[in-house]
């Protein structure tokens, strides 16, 4: 059979929760792994593509479309950390348990 999955070729996910976005395989598995006995491969992409800029928005509005999220994935990853740490010294344990039963 003809291997066509390569590294570095573009493809679109067709299903998933990222169905429909381009990627890029980084990484192909052709004999499968322990844990997926099947050939597959790994595909890196854009999760969220960047809003549309037109001539007549300002300098303010621009520069807010198009700045990168990386300021927010440092907090994400901040937040997460104290979590995990009022999670594991038991403080809070009203907030880590369901609202209902």
């Amino acid at each position: 059979m003809v291997k066509f999955l390569k590294q570095n070729k573009a493809v679109i996910v067709l299903q998933g929760r990222y169905a429909g976005r381009k990627g890029v395989i980084v990484r192909n598995f052709d004999d499968g792994t322990r844990d997926r006995p099947y050939g597959h491969c790994l595909v890196a992409g854009i999760n969220k593509y960047p809003s549309k800029v037109i001539r007549k928005d300002s300098a303010k509005k621009t520069a807010k479309k198009s700045r990168s999220k990386d300021k927010k994935v440092t907090a994400l990853k901040e937040t997460k950390k104290r979590f995990e740490e009022r999670f594991k010294t038991g403080k809070n344990r009203w907030f880590f348990t369901k609202l209902r039963f």
